[in-house]
């Protein structure tokens, strides 16, 4: 997107004024959108749950976020299977209850997508909605709601640059707070729980000036940032990233995987320390709304040395092969592709 010269997300491609942006998210009679609350659409605006809620007060929240393309074959969801099925995985991690099926499931989101045009991203919740004082609810149904909306036109501030969208990032090490461990919560779990104490690191860095942070394990190793995966290119060009036994099993992470090993690029999932980051002649982080997002420096210091360029070789050709992936130019990985217009 192009808003009065400047470059937004990455995936839209049309130009639209501040005016129409701020008009658009502040006047609710144009507000159009809906959101699918257990089977039901509601209006944005109507779209609530109780301030006293389980899920508000414990964190008991899972979700996950999904990307929408336009395509030559219209919109089309990205991964969608695999999103929804780390959705199912989080609910059995945290014990939710999820009585919803995956047909069920599918049908509420693609649904979503063609009530709200122009929708760039989907976030699915499940929560416990019910009004509770306990630790352990009473009431154990759960409810799921989808949303499809764009975060330029329907949420924020026109007027501020949307926060993380630097083109390379600074990094800092996080040196007090410590990736949840899998005795505990598990990392592979999307609940709001696992998000809090990387929040806390993530504004005091943001403070310094840093764009995010990367989390160590407690024997002081790289998992990954709060949002993000951590991949490296070493001084033999083997890309290399944390195993998930710390991690978020991204959605991003693994398509990219894939995608190197299919284009001949060694990869290496294992622990990695934090000096093999400070050697490495490349670090990129993987996301679902950046695909490749290259990083500059780390703790001050420039990745691969002071004359190294950001985006270096090897995350420039995998940040475009995964752009004309996600786009559905590549036959190999188009089945990785729902393409709404075509679903029944």
């Amino acid at each position: 997107m192009v808003i009065d010269g400047k470059i937004g997300p990455r995936w839209r491609n049309f130009s639209v004024s501040r005016d129409t942006l701020r008009a658009a998210m502040t006047d609710s009679k144009t507000h159009t959108r809906q959101i699918w609350m257990d089977g039901k659409f509601v209006p944005w605006d109507q779209a609530q749950v109780h301030l006293l809620s389980h899920s508000m007060q414990r964190a008991s929240l899972i979700f996950d976020y999904l990307l929408i393309l336009e395509t030559e074959r219209g919109p089309a969801i990205f991964r969608m299977e695999a999103h929804l099925q780390r959705l199912f995985r989080s609910a059995e991690l945290v014990g939710l209850p999820l009585a919803m099926g995956m047909d069920e499931l599918v049908s509420g989101v693609l649904e979503t997508v063609r009530r709200n045009p122009g929708a760039t991203n989907i976030k699915i919740c499940a929560y416990l909605p019910s009004i509770e004082l306990e630790v352990v609810p009473t009431d154990s149904r759960v409810s799921v709601a989808v949303a499809a909306f764009d975060p330029a036109l329907d949420m924020g501030d026109s007027d501020k640059p949307a926060a993380g969208r630097a083109q390379t990032l600074r990094l800092y090490i996080e040196k007090e707070k410590r990736r949840t461990q899998p005795r505990f919560i598990p990392p592979q779990a999307k609940v709001s729980a696992n998000y809090l104490s990387p929040m806390l690191a993530k504004w005091r860095a943001r403070e310094k000036g840093y764009d995010d942070i990367l989390l160590l394990d407690d024997d002081g190793n790289l998992t990954e940032a709060p949002t993000c995966n951590v991949f490296l290119v070493d001084q033999e060009g083997v890309l290399r990233t944390p195993s998930t036994k710390f991690v978020l099993e991204g959605v991003t992470r693994s398509g990219l995987i894939e995608v190197a090993k299919r284009d001949g690029i060694p990869v290496r999932e294992e622990r990695i320390s934090v000096d093999e980051i400070f050697e490495a002649r490349e670090v990129f982080l993987s996301t679902t709304s950046q695909g490749v997002w290259p990083v500059e420096s780390i703790d001050g210091k420039k990745v691969g040395g002071p004359d190294a360029a950001c985006p270096g070789p090897v995350s420039l050709a995998l940040r475009e092969r995964f752009k004309k992936v996600e786009r559905g130019e590549d036959p190999e990985f188009v089945h990785w592709l729902t393409f709404v217009d075509e679903e029944s």
